[in-house]
């Protein structure tokens, strides 16, 4: 059932007119600011609890969403920051619920591993390791049953393949050839272990899927286009009844599991090959050489996106914190 997709740093043409191409580079750019200024925020004292920072793997959630419809479910885990802005959630909300302030996503209460937008059909992140494997199994029985032209696509790092949700959907899944896309961001790291310590499998998480008879595909997760061109490959062949999918991204976390991670686990040259391949400066380098845009372009484009991530720590830290009556809100439906 696998395909097996050889991963190149040479940048697949998926997107074909130039703003798609810029808009790419703006979304990446965007969500690496956006991360360097939590973290900066984090270490402030502004942010608390949890922060897991998405850098690195930006163009696993760009190149993926770029592909999806609006109808489209999103389910995914606590790194959730970049998901959630490719997706078009307001950098300026979801700042301000990473401040636990009422004009976050979810009035300050859900913080950054809880970001959701109903709207938008994120259907959020989620704090438990494989917590939201269980829910895009309920939204693919709905969006089957009720004949909707949904896909729903879940997104799981490497270290929730271990989990008994995780094998426990994909059965399901497979059994009744529900609508979802298993998206496994695989960077290696599970919390302070590196894969090669944690999965009997080894490193192609992917073939995982052929005991479910699931079909599956591992593609360059630091390749925006790659990405978004097996996505949409993905996507056409699930949405026309074709079952689920997992598809294994192979990309890098650049920063610690959490900002309360040492990072004392890993070995600080094995970081350099992956830092050559970072997923913007590479894409920045295939626009110039291409003649798709001009540095100066791209550099007006950097000097924007900063623009927006400030602005959103401005709206944050002036924004309200949240009344203690709206912990009863949202309790039961209707």
């Amino acid at each position: 059932m696998t395909t097996r997709r050889k991963t190149t740093t040479t940048q697949a043409k998926s997107s074909s007119d130039k703003d798609s191409l810029l808009d790419h580079y703006r979304m990446m750019q965007l969500i690496r600011f956006f991360e360097e200024k939590s973290g900066e925020m984090y270490m402030l004292g502004k942010i608390r609890g949890f922060l897991h920072l998405y850098i690195g793997q930006e163009a696993v959630a760009v190149g993926a969403v770029a592909s999806m419809e609006p109808q489209d479910y999103i389910v995914t885990g606590y790194r959730d920051h970049g998901h959630a802005l490719a997706r078009g959630m307001s950098p300026n909300a979801v700042m301000a619920e990473l401040f636990g302030r009422d004009t976050g996503t979810s009035h300050g209460l859900g913080g950054s591993m809880h970001l959701v937008d109903a709207s938008r059909n994120f259907c959020g992140g989620y704090a438990i390791v494989g917590g939201q494997l269980p829910m895009s199994l309920g939204l693919a029985m709905a969006s089957q049953q009720l004949k909707e032209n949904r896909v729903v696509f879940v997104f799981l790092g490497d270290g929730a393949v271990n989990q008994g949700t995780f094998h426990e959907t994909m059965n399901m899944a497979s059994l009744w050839k529900l609508p979802v896309v298993f998206f496994v961001e695989n960077n290696l790291y599970g919390m302070g272990s590196h894969i090669d310590r944690t999965h009997a499998g080894g490193r192609d998480i992917y073939k995982v899927a052929d005991h479910y008879r699931v079909a599956s595909r591992q593609v360059d997760g630091m390749n925006v286009l790659e990405v978004e061109a097996a996505v949409r490959e993905v996507a056409e062949r699930v949405r026309g009844g074709g079952g689920p999918f997992l598809l294994e991204a192979l990309t890098y976390r650049f920063r610690g599991h959490s900002l309360a991670d040492p990072e004392e686990y890993r070995d600080k040259a094995a970081d350099e090959p992956w830092k050559a391949r970072d997923p913007i400066t590479t894409f920045r380098s295939y626009l110039v050489n291409s003649a798709m845009a001009s540095a100066g372009e791209l550099d007006q484009i950097d000097i924007a996106a900063e623009a927006e991530v400030e602005e959103a720590v401005k709206f944050a830290e002036e924004s309200p914190e949240p009344s203690p009556e709206v912990m009863y809100n949202n309790i039961y439906a209707g």
